[in-house]
């Protein structure tokens, strides 16, 4: 789409050019900016021209670049690259193949705008909040600031990010990275939006953690000394806050799917325990 209220375009490449003038917006891969109007934006930055690495393996754990496109994420999810004990990686696919996107998008679409944006069923949140990651937010007057990705995201296309702040990359640790994680989605079409998103791992210390999004305005994290009973799992699913009705689906059916998956997640977990 044409953005006729833009005037003016410039390419961040220091930390200094982050600075917003009146009107600026930062600019990522531009999958959601781009597919409508935004009146409210006379110019662009763009943060890919920062001199960002997409991955880097770090003895926390792995630090993804805001930057860091979904295409470059999952082919090097697939890579000999990753450490061998870091299970969960495995899923990154899982995710990607949960938004309703193409293999086009994927290539400019990026990691931390997928995030930003801050839609309920986006699947990079659902893959980060599973994991327990932390976002790490560059602030305008040179500090930084640590959240989890779950807070983050506040609701459905509303987050914790003050104006001029920018997602400067998504931490996930090592520990989470060496679980048994599944993901499991649903949508009322087989192309649709998801309806819902449920992750569950199984930590190398025994700690299981379910996390519920798309379903919810916000992520819904629900954590437990082990694996859960299916009962035990229910009630905590069908107690959390938040599911929401839209075009897409009801609250009730929200709900009750995420019950569904979260039990499928659990027994398969159960299973190869």
């Amino acid at each position: 789409m044409d953005i006729n209220t833009v005037t003016s375009f410039r390419r961040a490449r220091t930390r200094d050019d982050l600075a917003l003038a009146p009107g600026e917006v930062f600019l990522g891969g531009g999958t959601w900016l781009m597919s409508e109007p935004q009146p409210q934006a006379t110019g662009f930055v763009d943060l890919t021209t920062m001199p960002w690495p997409d991955l880097e393996i770090t003895p926390e754990g792995l630090r993804i670049a805001a930057t860091c496109t979904i295409a470059r994420f999952v082919a090097w999810s697939q890579s000999a690259e990753v450490p061998p004990d870091w299970r969960a990686i495995a899923r990154v696919p899982d995710a990607a193949n949960a938004l309703l996107a193409s293999f086009k998008i994927w290539n400019t679409a990026t990691v931390g705008g997928n995030v930003c944006q801050s839609f309920a069923a986006g699947s990079m949140t659902s893959f980060a909040a599973g994991l327990d990651a932390t976002a790490v937010v560059w602030t305008p007057d040179g500090g930084e600031r640590r959240l989890p990705v779950a807070e983050l995201v506040t609701g459905n296309a509303e987050n914790a990010l003050a104006r001029g702040e920018v997602l400067r990359a998504i931490e996930i640790p090592a520990h989470s990275l060496r679980s048994r994680m599944l993901l499991q989605k649903i949508a009322l079409a087989e192309l649709g939006r998801s309806g819902a998103v449920v992750t569950g791992r199984v930590d190398p210390d025994g700690a299981c953690v379910f996390a519920i999004t798309a379903a919810t305005e916000a992520p819904t994290v629900l954590r437990f000394e082990g694996i859960p009973d299916a009962a035990t799992l229910a009630d905590a699913v069908g107690a959390a806050s938040r599911y929401y009705s839209d075009p897409l689906g009801s609250a009730d059916w929200r709900r009750g799917v995420s019950i569904v998956l979260a039990e499928r997640i659990r027994a398969a977990l159960e299973e190869d325990a």
